[in-house]
C-alpha cells in the first residue's frame, strides 16, 4: 500500500483553495437553476424571480458552507477519511439549518413574508436539508476519489521516475572495477580517485530521482563518470565541453547527462577501433536549457548496439516526459558522420 498505516484525512481536499470555492459556487447555481426548472412551466418574472432567491440561497450556503470547513481543516489532518466526511457533512447540514433561517429571517426584515415563522418553515427547512445532505455527500465522495486519484497519480509517477533514473547498465559496473583493479598496484594514487568517483555517481544513482541539482553538479558527475570511462578506454576517448550562457541559479534533474554520455561511449566510442571525440554543449535559449550530445558513428554498426541504443533513448525520453511532460523534447540527428541527441527542457531557478 502507498498510503500510512492508518489513512489519514489527506484524501480530503483543500477546501480553502480559491477552485474550491469556484466549484461550490457552480454547483450551487447548478442546484438553482435544477430547482428553478421544476417549480416553473415558463421563463417569466416570476420564474427569474425565483431563480434569483434561489441562488442567492445556494450560494449562501455554499460559501458558509466553504468557510467553516476550512476553519475545521486541522480538525480534519488529524481523523481519518472517514470520519472527517462525516464531520464535513454535518457541518454542511449545520450551515444549511443556520442559512435557512437566516434567509427567512431576511425574508421577514425585508417584508417580503408576513410571520417570522411562516407555518412552511418546517417544510423548507426539511427539503433543504434532504438537498444538502444528499448533494454534500455525492460531492464530498467525489472530492475525496479526486483526491484520492491525484496522490496516486503522484505516487505512481515519483515510482517511475524513480526507476527509470536507477537504471544502469551492469557492463559498466563491471568494467570501471575492473580498472580499479588493474589500477590498485600499478597507480593506488589513481585507483583510490575512480573509487571516490564511482561512489560519488553511485551516491547519484541512488538519489531521490525528483531531486534537482545546480547544472554545475550535473556537469562535475558527468565530468567524474568520463574520467571513470578514460582510465578504460585510454586516448580512445576525448571529450570536449562547450558550455554557453547558462544562468548560475539554473538547476535541472539529477543524473539527466551520465546516461546520454554512457550511450555515447557505448554506441559509439567503444565499437570504433580508433575511438573518437564525445562533444556535450551546452547552452540557454529564454527559458530554454539546450544541451547537444555528439560522437562518431561506429566503423561497423552491431545491430546488438543499434537496438540498445534505441531502448536507452526510450528510457530517457521517459524520464523527460515525467518530469517536464510537454514542455521537454529529445532529436536524434545523423550527419556527417556523428551522431547528435539534442535535449531541451525548462530552465528551473533555485
Amino acid at each position: 500500500m502507498p498510503y500510512s498505516n492508518t489513512e489519514k484525512s489527506q484524501f480530503l481536499p483543500e477546501f480553502g483553495s480559491f477552485s474550491m470555492m469556484i466549484r461550490f459556487v457552480v454547483l450551487a447555481e447548478l442546484i438553482a437553476v435544477i430547482i428553478t426548472i421544476g417549480r416553473n412551466t415558463d421563463f417569466n418574472d416570476q420564474a427569474w424571480q425565483d431563480f434569483s432567491l434561489l441562488s442567492l440561497f445556494a450560494v449562501s450556503i455554499a460559501l458558509c458552507s466553504l468557510f467553516v470547513l476550512k476553519l475545521a481543516a486541522p480538525l480534519f489532518r488529524r481523523t481519518s477519511t472517514a470520519t472527517g466526511s462525516v464531520l464535513a457533512i454535518v457541518l454542511l447540514l449545520l450551515m444549511t439549518a443556520i442559512c435557512t433561517d437566516g434567509v427567512i429571517y431576511l425574508l421577514y426584515y425585508l417584508d417580503l413574508i408576513a410571520e417570522r415563522w411562516p407555518a412552511w418553515r418546517e417544510t423548507f427547512m426539511i427539503r433543504s436539508l434532504m438537498i444538502s445532505g444528499i448533494i454534500g455527500t455525492l460531492g464530498i465522495r467525489y472530492l475525496i476519489l479526486q483526491e484520492r486519484s491525484e496522490v496516486d497519480g503522484k505516487l505512481q509517477q515519483e515510482a517511475k521516475l524513480q526507476a527509470l533514473q536507477s537504471r544502469i547498465r551492469p557492463h559498466f559496473l563491471f568494467n570501471s572495477l575492473n580498472s580499479v583493479a588493474s589500477l590498485t598496484r600499478s597507480d593506488p594514487s589513481k585507483a583510490e580517485a575512480v573509487l571516490h568517483d564511482l561512489a560519488d555517481l553511485f551516491r547519484v544513482l541512488l538519489a531521490d530521482a525528483r531531486k534537482l541539482v545546480p547544472v554545475s553538479a550535473e556537469r562535475e558527475i558527468s565530468r567524474q563518470y568520463l574520467e571513470v570511462e578514460k582510465i578504460r578506454l585510454g586516448d580512445r576517448l576525448q571529450v570536449k565541453w562547450n558550455v554557453g550562457n547558462i544562468p548560475r541559479a539554473a538547476l535541472m534533474p539529477a543524473l539527466t547527462l551520465q546516461p546520454l554520455l554512457e550511450n555515447a561511449i557505448y554506441h559509439g566510442i567503444e565499437p570504433r577501433f580508433a575511438g573518437g571525440t564525445i562533444k556535450i554543449e551546452m547552452w540557454s535559449e529564454g527559458e530554454t536549457l539546450n544541451i547537444m550530445i555528439s560522437n562518431p558513428l561506429p566503423d561497423v554498426r552491431k545491430e546488438s548496439h543499434g537496438k540498445g541504443n534505441k531502448i536507452a533513448q526510450e528510457n530517457i525520453r521517459q524520464r523527460l516526459q515525467t518530469q517536464f511532460g510537454l514542455g521537454a523534447s529529445m532529436q536524434v540527428i545523423q550527419e556527417g558522420g556523428q551522431y547528435h541527441v539534442k535535449v531541451k527542457m525548462p530552465i528551473l531557478r533555485g
